[in-house]
């Protein structure tokens, strides 16, 4: 488990997938972070208003209203302008990566998730660890 301070972190998942928001939320609750999520764009959107969490993982492709609809509210919205969002995609293509940075994600995590990777860039995210290349020494 990891303990971040006096509480724990509250991250808000946005994912359409249930078999893959479920997997998420509970191995990171298991790590002790604080979980909601959120099924479709527009409920991810309103509860990232309501309850403004510390981070949100958001996923790219949903129906209706799509990640990056969701990152350019988040990101005009200034309560929520500076809310980390990690991207977590099937597209992994340079280009798509570029494109989820230029509408505002702080960080891109591709499917299928690989959860250590993921937990280090969330502990990044959340100013609990210096990013990889300070890390190293670089």
């Amino acid at each position: 488990m990891i303990v971040l301070g006096p509480t724990p972190a509250r991250i808000l998942v946005i994912e359409d997938n249930e078999d893959n928001r479920d997997i998420i939320v509970r191995r990171l609750a298991r790590r002790g972070f604080l979980l909601t999520s959120a099924a479709d764009g527009f409920a991810g959107l309103r509860l990232a208003k309501e309850s403004l969490p510390d981070l949100i993982l958001l996923d790219l492709q949903m129906p209706g209203m799509d990640g990056y609809e969701v990152l350019h509210q988040l990101k005009a919205y200034p309560p929520t302008a500076t809310i980390p969002v990690i991207v977590l995609t099937a597209h992994v293509l340079e280009e798509h990566e570029e494109q989820a940075r230029a509408a505002g994600c702080t960080d891109f995590e591709p499917k299928p998730v690989n959860f250590p990777r993921l937990v280090g860039k969330i502990l990044v995210c959340l100013g609990h660890l210096p990013p990889p290349a300070e890390r190293a020494g670089d």
